[in-house]
């Protein structure tokens, strides 16, 4: 039984028509303590079936080293959503509920090439950048705001060369949410250094940003 719909379906096709470039949905998975994987797959392919311009491809986290290494990810289940190059969006989990449309904003950011929603101060500062940025964002799947949150790191990402953006669905990877103490969601985790909590404005992720170089 298919995950999505015939009117999902069709919306998807309609918000992925036109896209410039094509985009590949690589997503890595793992044999055991997985239990999304399967349905990640599947969502995957579905989305890819509703537009020429998005492919699928999967790979064992734990079989294909090389790949694993190609889009530096520790660990599974993610995907890597690829444009024409590698912005660094990743989604690590199932896009599920509210974010499923994480997701698709971030086809939408990788078929397009170019940040779709940032402000001028913010692609300029983005521009000036000289140090590597890592935003991590814990979600989930039942959190309204989280998108917000999830969007904007990606949309940073497809700016900027330096900026990797991972987002994170927080209960699939409690040992790390422990880690980072994720109280409440979303939560912005610049660097290893700053913390924003909060659907926050791009002009406060920036300035955690500075703080974290």
């Amino acid at each position: 039984m298919a995950l999505l719909n015939d009117e999902i379906r069709g919306q998807v096709a309609e918000m992925l028509a036109g896209l410039p470039n094509k985009v590949k949905l690589v997503t890595f998975t793992q044999p055991e303590n997985c239990p999304y994987c399967d349905l990640i797959v599947e969502l995957m392919q579905e989305v890819a079936g509703t537009s020429p311009q998005v492919t699928s491809e999967v790979y064992d986290f734990t079989v294909h080293k090389d790949k694993v290494a190609e889009y530096k990810i520790d660990k599974a289940p993610a995907t890597a959503i690829v444009g024409a190059k590698d912005y660094g969006m990743r989604f690590f989990g199932i896009p599920a509920n509210y974010e499923f449309g994480t997701l698709l904003h971030g086809i939408q950011l990788a078929g397009h090439g170019h940040a779709l929603e940032l402000d001028e101060a913010t692609k300029g500062f983005l521009a000036s950048l000289e140090k590597p940025v890592h935003i991590q964002v814990f979600v989930t799947p039942t959190c309204p705001y989280c998108p917000r949150a999830a969007t904007l790191a990606f949309e940073m990402a497809t700016a900027s060369d330096l900026v990797r953006a991972d987002v994170i669905e927080a209960q699939e990877f409690m040992e790390l949410s422990n880690a980072y103490n994720v109280m409440g969601v979303p939560l912005n985790v610049i660097n290893d250094k700053e913390r924003v909590e909060g659907a926050a404005p791009a002009y406060m992720i920036v300035e955690a940003i500075k703080k974290s170089i």
